[in-house]
């Protein structure tokens, strides 16, 4: 019988899960010996403890004995609580750990443990499902980091799908003209507001503001705000169009406060809060993004609040924050920052001033000793307990 052994193993994207609660795996194509292919899906919890277990059974190779020896590759630790966004994150260093590991001697990559770990198991054939809960949602990995063309992929793969709220007509030949009631797959969601979606044999961009999920529309789908901010630099100017937008040149700094699906940022200029859209601005110290020239649409999408006649099958709407909350909260967090920045500077003055003072203490009075021409032994007491924390003051104020 041929030896078993694994010739390749690609990870494919993640997907996430509501039963019996909601989590994360990982997808991976396993391609054995004999050609075959199998989809295997794994928590990265059980990724993590396998990794620490191959790291026990091989500690030269694993950099414990000598770090210069470890050939084993690192994987960082699970976070206290792992969300979307960090488990999207990770999918490059994973991707990246998976095509060192197999490539590493065969008595590491064609060990019993490694086989084990990526055997088919009953619950990658069965998903553990609840017909009253949501299927599941699968976010495949960017084609910027996927090693192999989608066509490759063996095994089912299930796509988010959403309906449309409106009609929308395209604009352009890479867009996707969408009925009121049309069920759609989401193949790509960009952060700029353009999703590329799939309408039975068509493809194309579309508006996320003209998409509404189809299970669970009570569940966020957008982050909270964050009044901390992150700092974005203008590329593309905008004259605000409506009240609640912001009018902004190229070359401007803002900080962003809330990320939302429809790609209309809240951006925060000094104490001014607006709508600005997010493909008009790059995250400070980053390179430039590709996902615009992706797109190949320079306009901004359009607002979900200017849809017009859209029919929702929801009965509660989307959860609104108004411009006013925005401003308060805003102006609320600028406050508490510049007193935070001012009770530093204070303490930190403060404490400068007692060390000058001490010093200047310690100074005089080992003047005034030295002045004295009585030879006591009392005063080249003084004088040494003097010396001795002068130079203690000294050094607290360096």
């Amino acid at each position: 019988m041929a030896e078993m052994y694994i010739r390749h193993i690609e990870l494919l994207g993640f997907e996430k899960r509501f039963f019996p609660s909601q989590h994360y795996v990982y997808m991976f194509l396993v391609k054995w010996q004999d050609l075959i292919e199998k989809i295997v899906y794994r928590k990265f919890t059980e990724i993590y403890e396998f990794h620490k277990a191959l790291k026990e059974m091989f500690p030269i190779e694993s950099g414990d004995i000598n770090a210069e020896n470890r050939t084993i590759p690192r994987l960082p630790a699970p976070k206290w609580f792992d969300g979307q966004k960090s488990t999207e994150n990770r999918q490059s260093t994973l991707a990246d750990y998976c095509y060192t590991l197999i490539n590493l001697p065969s008595k590491i990559s064609r060990c019993a443990h490694v086989l084990n770990f990526f055997k088919v198991r009953p619950s990658d054939l069965n998903v553990s499902t609840d017909n009253s809960v949501r299927k599941p949602e699968t976010f495949l990995l960017p084609k910027d980091i996927a090693n192999k063309n989608a066509a490759e992929i063996t095994g089912p793969i299930i796509l988010q799908t959403y309906r449309a709220i409106a009609d929308y007509e395209k604009n352009s030949k890479n867009e996707l003209a969408v009925s009121a009631g049309d069920i759609v797959d989401v193949v790509e969601k960009s952060e700029h507001g353009w999703w590329f979606c799939q309408l039975k044999n068509k493809r194309g961009w579309v508006p996320a503001a003209y998409l509404e999920p189809i299970d669970s529309p009570d569940e966020p789908e957008e982050a909270d705000p964050n009044y901390e901010g992150e700092l974005y630099i203008i590329i593309t100017g905008y004259t605000a169009d409506q009240d609640d937008e912001l009018t902004l040149k190229e070359g401007e700094s803002v900080e962003v406060i809330h990320k939302l699906l429809d790609g209309w940022w809240v951006v925060r200029k000094d104490e001014t809060t607006g709508y600005y859209p997010s493909m008009y601005m790059q995250k400070s110290g980053e390179k430039s993004s590709t996902d615009i020239n992706q797109l190949k649409n320079k306009r901004a999408p359009p607002r979900r609040s200017t849809v017009r006649n859209a029919q929702s099958i929801h009965r509660q709407k989307r959860k609104q924050i108004n411009q006013e909350t925005y401003r308060r909260n805003s102006k609320k967090y600028l406050q508490q920052r510049k007193s935070s920045v001012n009770t530093k500077n204070r303490q930190n003055q403060n404490s400068n001033n007692i060390g000058r003072s001490s010093l200047y203490s310690v100074k005089e009075l080992l003047r005034w000793n030295n002045a004295q021409s009585t030879s006591d032994s009392s005063y080249k007491h003084l004088n040494n307990f003097i010396a001795h924390n002068s130079s203690i003051t000294m050094a607290s104020t360096r």
